[in-house]
């Protein structure tokens, strides 16, 4: 039976170890899978295998915590990230599985924060909310949940005030346009829309406005 000569960190990546059999290298494996191993112990074939499941298992936890180190991420971008790099789909589930646990992945969390930052940072409607988070993978049901608070007429007012400061100068219908297709691409409807836009035209103007009332284009 091979046994264990040597047990040395990688130069490269300390927080792998390098396993030695017999004097020769034989794998490398992480080091907490490693943690239990010592030098002149003997070491089968089934415990060999059984070491390499356990490092992929590790090695793409491990993978996950890097990639949602830099901001949050969702279970499906977790997936398709750990996919892309040809993890295996029960080791990916066993990712998911010890995330969820440790409460670091939470859809619901995360979809209530998007919109509350949103909401607040730059603010945009229900139908572009519920799009953004859908291309993150938010299942239906927590998209609905996170937006229940969502009133798009104060959102819209919101975001006309902050960009009416820069059309300020601006005749009422060059300012009507102007500010209409912004909110369009914000995500808001006419409705909500042509109702921010007067009311910011009005606190911010005081006369009249000179041009037809008409829908905006």
């Amino acid at each position: 039976m091979p046994r264990i000569t040597a047990i040395t960190a990688q130069k490269r990546n300390p927080q792998r170890a390098n396993i030695y059999l017999d004097g020769e290298f034989a794998f490398g494996l992480q080091r907490i899978v490693a943690a239990w191993l010592q030098v002149g112990q003997e070491i089968n074939a089934e415990k060999i295998a059984q070491l390499q499941a356990e490092d992929s298992r590790e090695t793409a936890y491990q993978r996950a915590l890097n990639y949602i180190n830099y901001q949050p991420r969702t279970q499906a971008e977790i997936r398709r990230n750990l996919q892309e790099h040809q993890v295996s789909q029960e080791n990916i589930e066993n990712v998911i599985q010890r995330l969820s646990q440790a409460g670091l992945i939470d859809d619901a969390r995360y979809a209530q924060a998007w919109v509350e930052n949103r909401s607040e940072m730059r603010p945009r409607g229900r139908r572009l909310l519920a799009y953004e988070m859908h291309r993150r993978g938010i299942p239906q049901e927590l998209v609905e949940q996170a937006l229940e608070t969502v009133d798009d007429e104060q959102l819209a007012y919101q975001a006309a005030q902050k960009q009416a400061r820069k059309l300020r100068e601006l005749e009422w219908k060059a300012f009507r346009e102007k500010l209409y297709r912004f909110l369009a691409s914000r995500g808001f409807g006419y409705e909500q829309a042509s109702t921010a836009i007067s009311r910011v035209w009005s606190e911010t103007h005081t006369t009249d406005k000179t041009s037809d009332e008409g829908a905006c284009q």
